[in-house]
């Protein structure tokens, strides 16, 4: 078929190699048949021949290198799927030879008309640099060209090869940032997931920390006492306290001011919190996490729990990282306690990460709820999850005092449980707690110790013996007891559990050597010749210690120093206490281990780096210019001389301005940044508008705010004021209002916006009591009504002026316009300009108010 001269027979055929490729099975042999079709001219089976070529070029090199000039052609076919499939060929033929022709190819398609195919130069990137890694400083121009593309769906194409190829290089992004922040809402949902990714690496070192008053104030208290500190040792040094001191002062000192760039990325990632995937929703909650300040974190809870009703792998990654948050932000997730709550149905791997989550949840006021929650999942089935909470009822013992007793005797209790495993783990759980307090629970010791009768898992009689002899001087009767009974059974005991036998025997000869010394030197003997070296060099070694001899070294003096010192209690950590160093979301936190490819998070750095490497220089004849609006105007104006600027594409008015004369040139180059307006502005031009192309201090920069030139007295109103039509003649019966935001004061009231009303009668009778009924208001929002207009002729228009105080807000305010006939409802919405009031500042006033 695939040699038939009919089209329609090698789509037939193509379609079925490629359904068997999607099936999984082997068509590499079909290579030399499918290959010569490359240059078939039916644009479908082309397609389908270019799917098969990527498959299998890498494996069939060879073949694939006699058909390489066909790619070329392919670069050059009109149609963009078509270029794009021959680029995405040509970059899977792994051959150093051809790298050129790849390079070269990279290029072209990086210029591209279609967005399409320069996204599959980009994806072309990361092939060739794993390829030929010399290629890298070409690859580099490529990379900082398609990033300066506008298109979305070029930008997380870019991304991946820009971290693939020069993470390091961030000074290519500084240009990009904000326009990576402003697209990333419209980008496809995996190029998000690696834009959010590189943002939040980009961000820790650009930004500062926005929690560094925290972390000051943290370390000039002092934090925790070291674990094994005195209570009573209040020495401290000199330098210690003055570092405090410091750290102290500068947190009250310099207040935090977020960088508005900073700010920029968490407004526009927070959106996609609502993603319906849940990769991106990962990646913004990493964001918030590693990046915004703490009063803000909590907004990503709701959006990982909601992520818990989603497949077991989705849950256990978001479970993961959940377990890492709440040991820092344990807060957030409170609210959210019965989201953690494990059901029958749950894999084991989801009901020990719950375990985790609700075990740091754990605080005084929910502890109860908790441990009611644990002691239905021990009657579970399933044994590694009964371990687990038994292992967690421990942890929040150690971590709540309160409970303490409360969750020993629970564990008591299980030791007569039928199920060995249950014992055996509750008896290591106990052996942790007794350390704490083990003369207050000599009962609980002498109960554990009946149990080496039953108990077989030998890291349960480890602890049990390890406990006996730690604190034999509280069981003074059982203890010989016990090592007799260890002594019978030692050749047939674990090893773990022989070693702990050895101990045991050296911990009675120290303290009661009358009753046990002949157990003891038997014990030893037996060890002495024990298959496993490690219990025969334990022997050796407490012999020589204990057993005084003429041999005995100096050591044999701190024998009961050794072996009888208090132990400081085990701390039950979370397993994830040491896995936020690891950036959210990656498979090296998942996994707890750096893994290939894997790039550290940056530390925040000290001082905030030049925040000016962010801003794009537009080029003068990109700008929208028109004249000079009229709050710039002033009585000094014809003394600057101002220059003719080349008119825009996009303008708003075809009006023309012309070049003034003056002599002043200091005033000209501070006003660089103006256009002319001339006798083309006279001649009714008015209407043209400075178009803001960067931020408004970047544009006034070189201006001279002098107070001669921004007076009150010198600025006129402007010549035209926008219009907008509050009711249209049809709709009002022949009545027609429109209204317009005359920006001058309103008499009545400062503070409220002056709208000025016309009202026309275009109907053949008169219009009676003209006036307003009925208004609503959003909150905190006021309205100085007009005068009711009692009669208004057929023909005639009549104005009036109301004041409205839209509280800084763009929302309407609504209200009815009746006659005496009907009533019209109607709202005015501000634009936010007319919401502005205008100030008159000195330049030495301007610059101080800039630098706050």
């Amino acid at each position: 078929m695939l040699d038939s001269n009919k089209d329609s027979l090698k789509l037939e055929a193509m379609k079925r190699i490629v359904a068997m490729i999607a099936r999984g099975k082997n068509a590499s042999d079909l290579f030399p048949a499918v290959v010569k079709n490359v240059a078939c001219k039916n644009i479908e089976v082309k397609k389908l021949v270019y799917v098969y070529l990527v498959r299998y070029a890498e494996e069939q090199q060879d073949l694939a290198l006699l058909s390489i000039s066909t790619f070329q052609r392919g670069l050059k076919d009109p149609n963009q799927l078509i270029r794009a499939s021959a680029l995405r060929v040509l970059s899977s033929i792994r051959v150093t030879i051809i790298v050129p022709i790849m390079m070269l190819a990279i290029k072209e398609a990086a210029s591209d008309m279609s967005p399409y195919v320069r996204k599959t130069a980009a994806h072309a990137i990361p092939k060739l640099y794993s390829l030929d890694p010399e290629q890298k400083d070409q690859l580099i121009e490529v990379i900082e060209k398609l990033l300066a593309d506008k298109t979305t769906l070029v930008a997380g194409s870019v991304v991946m090869a820009f971290e693939e190829v020069c993470p390091e290089r961030i000074d290519l992004i500084h240009k990009n940032y904000r326009k990576l922040c402003n697209l990333l809402i419209d980008v496809e949902e995996w190029g998000q997931v690696v834009i959010i990714n590189m943002l939040t690496r980009y961000a820790r070192t650009q930004f500062l920390n926005p929690n560094i008053n925290e972390s000051l104030l943290e370390e000039g208290s002092g934090g925790e006492k070291a674990f094994y500190g005195s209570d009573d040792d209040e020495d401290e040094d000199e330098e210690e306290k003055e570092k405090k001191a410091e750290a102290m002062a500068m947190a009250k000192r310099k207040p935090y001011v977020m960088d508005p760039d900073h700010r920029l990325l968490l407004r526009n990632t927070k959106p996609l919190l609502q993603s319906r995937n849940a990769a991106v929703v990962m990646a913004v909650a990493q964001l918030y996490f590693h990046l915004a300040p703490k009063a803000e974190v909590g907004v990503i809870a709701k959006a990982l729990v909601r992520l818990l009703r989603s497949h077991s792998e989705v849950q256990y990654v978001v479970l993961q990282n959940v377990a890492t948050m709440t040991i820092k932000r344990r807060g957030m997730f409170e609210p959210y306690l019965k989201s953690f709550y494990i059901r029958s149905t749950d894999p084991t791997q989801i009901k020990v990460l719950k375990l985790e989550v609700l075990t740091n949840l754990a605080n005084e006021t929910n502890i109860s709820t908790i441990l009611r929650e644990f002691q239905t999942y021990i009657k579970s089935m399933d044994k590694d999850f009964v371990a687990a909470t038994i292992q967690a009822i421990g942890r929040c013992a150690t971590n709540i005092g309160e409970v303490r007793d409360t969750c020993l005797n629970g564990l008591v209790q299980l030791l007569s449980n039928r199920d060995e495993l249950v014992v055996a783990e509750s008896v290591v759980v106990i052996k942790k707690l007794l350390q704490m307090q083990p003369e207050k629970h000599s009962d609980i010791i002498k109960h554990m110790a009946k149990l080496t009768d039953n108990i077989q898992v030998p890291m349960a009689r480890a602890s049990i013996l390890w406990l006996i002899g730690e604190y034999c001087e509280h069981v003074p009767k059982i203890a010989p007891d016990v090592l007799r009974k260890m002594a019978k059974s030692f050749t047939n005991e674990e090893d773990i559990v022989k070693l702990q036998i050895i101990n045991l025997a050296a911990k009675l000869y120290l303290t009661n050597s009358k009753q046990t010394k002949l157990l003891t030197q038997y014990v030893l003997n037996l060890a002495k010749y024990d298959q496993n070296y490690d219990i025969r060099d334990r022997a050796r070694f407490i012999r020589q210690l204990i057993v005084p001899t003429e041999k005995s070294g100096a050591l044999s003096k701190y024998a009961k120093k050794l072996f009888l010192a208090l132990k400081p209690a085990p701390v039950l950590e979370s397993p994830f206490k040491d896995r936020d160093h690891f950036q959210l979301g990656s498979l090296s936190h998942l996994l707890n281990a750096k893994a290939g490819g894997y790039q550290e998070l940056p530390d925040w750095p000290e001082a905030a780096p030049d925040p000016s490497v962010r801003n794009v220089e537009v080029k003068e004849s990109v700008r929208a210019v028109g004249t000079v609006p009229e709050w710039t105007k002033c009585s000094s104006r014809e003394k600057r001389r101002e220059k003719k600027v080349e008119k825009p594409f996009y303008s708003d008015s075809e009006g023309e301005s012309g070049p003034t004369e003056s002599a002043d040139s200091e005033s000209d180059s501070a006003s660089g940044s103006e256009s002319g307006s001339g006798s083309g502005e006279e001649s009714g031009s008015g209407s043209q508008m400075l178009s803001f192309s960067v931020s408004l201090v970047t544009d006034l920069e070189g201006l001279s705010l002098s107070d001669s030139v921004l007076s009150p007295t010198t600025i006129a109103p402007s010549s035209t004021v926008k219009s907008y039509e509050l009711l249209h003649r049809i709709t009002g019966e022949g009545l027609s209002v429109e209204y317009c935001f005359s920006r001058q004061p309103f008499s009545s009231d400062a503070n409220m916006v002056a709208v000025q009303m016309q009202f026309t009668n275009n109907s053949t009778s008169e219009t009676k009591s003209l006036h307003m009924e009925d208004v609503k208001l959003q909150s905190g929002m006021r309205v100085k009504e007009f005068a009711e207009i009692e009669s208004l002729p057929a023909g005639e228009s009549a104005t009036a002026v109301m004041g409205i105080d839209f509280c800084d807000s763009t929302q309407a305010a609504n209200f009815q316009l009746c006659t005496h006939t009907r009533k019209f409802f109607v709202s005015i919405q501000p634009p936010v300009g007319e919401l502005m009031q205008p100030v008159f500042l000195t330049e030495n006033e301007f610059k101080k108010e800039q630098g706050v």
